[in-house]
């Protein structure tokens, strides 16, 4: 490890995790839209969270498309 990362002058490169923001903002997606208990949205991995989100959007596109 780099001097610099392991004293805490810089951190280490790549993905640390996947921003808090995000999370939040799709357990408040996924919940909203399917009644789910926030906790158990939490609970899926990133993967599954972001199949879930897709799959609403694109059930929401098709509901609001233009007929």
């Amino acid at each position: 490890m780099r001097r610099e990362v392991r004293e805490g002058v810089r951190a280490p490169g790549g993905i640390v995790s996947y921003p808090l923001e995000n999370i939040f903002k799709e357990v408040a997606f996924i919940a909203y839209h399917f009644h789910w208990a926030k906790d158990t949205v939490f609970e899926l991995s990133h993967k599954e969270r972001h199949a879930w989100v897709k799959e609403i959007s694109t059930i929401n596109e098709k509901i609001n498309a233009p007929r």
